[in-house]
This record gives structure tokens, sequence and C-alpha cells, in this order.
């Protein structure tokens, strides 16, 4: 079981990969550039030569596979938060690669605590100012005291416990599904090991991202209720 404590170590180190400038680059934000290098390049390959008139095969599937991943999105914001689904669909996007990255010999971002707690902020941001933007600054300040203004502390404190949440769910999970394998390779190293890879490092990772972004569209709708 030492072996478990190292690899485990091992894959909570965020250390720099290199400096510039004096500022530590984590092995996290490289492969994040990589990820957001990839797509960038794929985008720009995929909508060349776009027609409205006689589309080819390789854009329509291109529209269907973009009218999906947002349909997943405004489907669970509804019609109010129809603007938002852009984002949604950028983070579940971002995040179903950044857990299948290890399939390819990366260590996906979602293991470094940094990179989930930064997407709890920026979900926990978006939330807050779509409830704004739906209520107003006034109307947001009394949602507060809603129903009772003597649940008002707990109301507030729910601004630090939902990205608190977040994060530690879809680090917790990513984690958790890292320690599984280590322990199935160390009891059972031969055959067993491939089938349960299939799941955690595929299946896993996609419902992670989605409960992730389906959590984030479930609370900026309850604050522009």
């Amino acid at each position: 079981m030492g072996n478990l404590g190292e690899a485990l170590r091992e894959e909570l180190n965020c250390e720099s990969a290199f400096t510039i400038g004096g500022i530590g680059i984590s092995e996290s934000v490289v492969v994040t550039w990589i990820i957001m290098a990839a797509v960038l390049v794929l985008s720009l390959l995929l909508t060349r030569k776009l027609k409205v008139e006689h589309p080819s095969r390789r854009q329509l599937l291109l529209e269907q596979a973009v009218t999906s991943l947002e349909g997943i999105t405004e489907g669970i914001l509804g019609a109010e938060g129809k603007q938002y689904a852009a984002y949604l669909a950028s983070v579940l996007m971002y995040l179903g690669i950044a857990n299948l990255i290890g399939i390819f010999g990366f260590k996906p971002p979602t293991k470094d605590m940094n990179v989930t707690a930064a997407l709890a902020l920026m979900s926990i941001i978006l939330i807050e100012y779509a409830g704004i933007h739906r209520k107003g600054v006034k109307r947001w300040f009394k949602s507060f005291a809603e129903p009772i203004a003597l649940i008002a502390p707990i109301n507030v404190l729910e601004l630090v416990i939902k990205p608190l949440s977040l994060c530690m769910r879809l680090f917790g999970n990513v984690l958790g599904a890292f320690v599984i394998m280590e322990l199935i390779e160390y009891i059972v190293p031969v055959g067993v090991p491939i089938v349960f890879s299939m799941y955690f490092d595929i299946f896993d990772g996609l419902i992670q991202a989605y409960v992730f972004v389906f959590l984030t569209g479930l609370f900026m709708k309850e604050a522009m209720e």
C-alpha cells in the first residue's frame, strides 16, 4: 500500500513545470494551454468553407454536434438563461477533454485543486451575475432574506458553500477514481484494470463534467427565479 501513497502524492504534486519571468507555470496550466490550442486549431479547420446552401456532410455533422452541446445547457437553464448556454457549453467541452486527456499520457488538470477552485469561482460569479441581471440589485439583496429574514446569514453563507461544494465535488470524484484504479491494479494487476479503466477514464470523466455544468446551471436557474 506504500506504492499507493507514493502514487497519490505524485498525483497531488502541483510543482511548476517551468518558470516565465520568475513566475512558476504548473503542469495543469500547460495541459490547459494544450487543450485550448487543440480546440482552437480544430475549430479553425472544421469551420473552413462553411456554406448556407448545399452544406457538406462535415458541416452538417459539426452543426449537429454544436446544436446538441448547446441543447444540453439550454435544457438545464431554460429559456431565461439561454444567453449563458454558450459559456456552459464551453466549460462542458473543456472539462470533458480535461478528464479524458489522461488516456493520452497527460495529467488531467482537474486533479489540481487550483483548477477546480478557479472553475468553481467563475461559476459562482456567473450565478450571482445572472441573479442580479434578472432581478436587479435591490431584489437580489432582498432575496437573501427570503423566505424570512432570520435565515439571511445562511443564505449569505451559501455564497461560500456553493463554490466550495462545486470545487470539492469535481476534485474529489476525479481523485477518487484515480485511487480506486490504483487499488484495483494493486489487487488484480492483469486484465481487470483495463475494464475499469474504460469506465473511470472515459465514462466517469464525462459524467463529472456534466454534473459540474448541471449544478452550475441549476444554481443559476435558482438565482434567476
